[in-house]
């Protein structure tokens, strides 16, 4: 028996066809999207507060494409386009439903928004204590509920705020039964969701070796074949454009990740036990997945705003760039100080772009007096002068803060046509983890290799992306042989050293070495957050691009 899950939407955002796409392109049991970025709440919070809805609409979108189609076929359909409001975002589905002449069930998953409750705010990640009033607090809930409302006999299923695997665990646990204590199992569907959640990015989108993927401009989504023991086979609709291999997987599971053990509100999955082999063209089997008991806390994703920003960009040609890139400062902050705003970013690319941001709790003192004062130096600067973006106001933003509760503090609600379903509160019993699989790297056997200098990327993949204030790097390679290479060759000294923007900060290394991969966390690369990240790159997802054009001395015997 297998459930086939598909998903259509890998951000607010992504492409409206995807959903009749996956429905009319081949069998699909649950047609899955996932709308929630950390960004995103943040994104609905404003909507919100502009009067608009607090869910995301582009779904209702796809929705009306394929509802009928999906009720005639028996697929079920898990999003988490509830956001800020799942209530209001299945009441619409209900309205749109009604106006196609359809008579769907549909439910909804709360609990997750903890606005207003007395928390603890300390920063999980830098230890901090918020002073701010939080504008969202959103806990992160898992596939129970979701399986929950499935069960009672939905055919739409609308969440708030949960992880983005639980919208494949919730119809995993809901098909083959599994409980608290089928850990294995668990973390098996939470790979699998892993691997689907991004669309497109798992079948060949934003891969590093992307001269290799067929049609990407007309890329499949992705499908997972679940199995009743958590293994999966990853595919594509036939005819879709796109890439299914061992690579493409490895770059979506090295994506946003920090170390072996992943951490959920259903089970923890050991991404250090994924073995991944080739099950034909464009099908992966994901397999051997191990799982632990879920941690007794649940991570909540805290918004608040923090003031208002603004950034101008001046252009650099010429000799003497970084001369002029001083002289630029110094006519700016003889016109506006440059202590007075509570925050400054001012950053010189490689290609002559010089960027300045500040940030102020004042709105004015970050927006027309600073954005006017760099209009007036244009007379009297740097030569070849010019700008490419216009005098402006200031605009808002906000700081992502993530914080741990205790698990029993939450309690997700699941509510089908307005009435309230139970929610099974079971929770396996902890246990202590195991120990992370390694296997030593062997570096002796190349040491006295002659060796080729050439970029790292002609070598090896990567793949890199953003968790709140810190930046994960995921970096693969094809063979055993290549991957002892590269865990002896890249340890965190050698990586600041390519890239030496990273000195400044905390970087922790973990070896996959069943994956061939190593992935880094770079500690506070992203400041507070994507919202308020003065960088030009604020999610990080050019980092890996960064690392693999850099030279290195590779064994001559790798390259055969």
């Amino acid at each position: 028996m297998t459930l086939r899950i598909a998903n259509c939407s890998g951000f607010y955002g992504d492409r409206l066809s995807a959903a009749r796409e996956m429905v009319e392109g081949g069998p699909i049991d649950v047609l899955t999207g996932d709308w929630l970025a950390e960004l995103t709440m943040l994104i609905l919070a404003g909507n919100r507060l502009k009067g608009r809805p607090g869910y995301a609409p582009t779904f209702l979108t796809q929705l009306e494409e394929v509802l009928g189609t999906c009720l005639d076929n028996g697929i079920k359909i898990v999003t988490n386009a509830g956001g800020l409001d799942p209530a209001g975002c299945a009441a619409a589905v209900h309205e749109l439903a009604a106006r196609l002449g359809l008579s769907p069930r549909v439910a909804h998953v709360t609990g997750d928004d903890l606005t207003g409750r007395d928390l603890d705010l300390t920063n999980a990640d830098t230890g901090e204590k918020l002073t701010a009033t939080p504008l969202t607090a959103n806990a992160y809930l898992g596939g129970r509920p979701i399986a929950a409302a499935l069960s009672a006999g939905a055919d739409v299923v609308v969440t708030g705020r949960v992880t983005d695997a639980a919208l494949v665990t919730g119809p995993g646990i809901w098909r083959y039964g599994w409980g608290p204590g089928d850990l294995d199992p668990l973390a098996g569907s939470v790979v699998a969701g892993h691997i689907i959640e991004c669309g497109c990015q798992a079948m060949g989108g934003n891969y590093a070796f992307f001269q290799d993927v067929p049609d990407l401009a007309h890329c499949g989504f992705p499908i997972a074949e679940l199995h009743a023991d958590g293994s999966c086979v990853i595919t594509k609709h036939p005819g879709t454009g796109g890439l299914v291999s061992i690579g493409t997987v490895t770059a979506q599971l090295v994506y946003e990740i920090a170390g072996p053990r992943y951490l959920g509100p259903d089970v923890v999955a050991r991404f250090d036990t994924i073995t991944l082999s080739d099950d034909g063209p464009d099908r992966v089997r994901v397999s051997g997945v191990r799982g632990e008991p879920p941690p007794g806390t649940l991570k909540v994703a805290v918004n608040y705003l923090a003031g208002y920003r603004n950034t101008m960009t001046l252009v650099l040609t010429g000799l003497d760039i970084e001369a002029k890139a001083r002289l630029a400062e110094e006519t700016l902050w003889a016109r506006i100080p440059r202590d007075s705003f509570d925050a400054v970013d001012v950053t010189l690319t490689d290609g002559g772009l010089l960027r300045i941001t500040v940030m102020d709790a004042d709105q004015r003192r970050a927006g027309r007096a600073f954005s006017s004062a760099v209009v007036e130096t244009g007379l009297a600067s740097y030569p070849g002068f010019y700008g490419l973006t216009p005098p402006g106001n200031a605009s808002p933003y906000g700081v992502y803060w993530p914080v741990l509760i205790p698990a029993a503090e939450v309690r997700a609600q699941v509510f089908l046509d307005g009435k309230e379903v139970p929610v099974p509160l079971d929770a396996s019993a902890a246990a202590d983890p195991e120990p992370d699989v390694v296997r030593p790297p062997l570096p002796q056997l190349l040491a006295d290799q002659p060796t080729v200098r050439l970029p790292l990327g002609r070598l090896a993949g990567a793949r890199s992306g953003d968790k709140g204030g810190n930046a994960n790097l995921g970096v693969w390679v094809e063979t055993a042989e290549r991957y002892d290479w590269l865990a002896a060759h890249l340890t965190t000294d050698r990586l600041t050293e390519l890239l030496p923007d990273l000195a400044p900060y905390r970087i922790t290394r973990y070896e996959l070495p069943n994956l061939h991969a190593l992935n880094f966390v770079v500690h506070g690369l992203l400041g507070r957050g994507v919202a308020a990240s003065p960088r030009m790159d604020p999610q990080a997802k050019a980092l890996g691009e960064l690392i693999r054009a850099q030279p290195v001395d590779v064994p001559a015997t790798l390259l055969l």
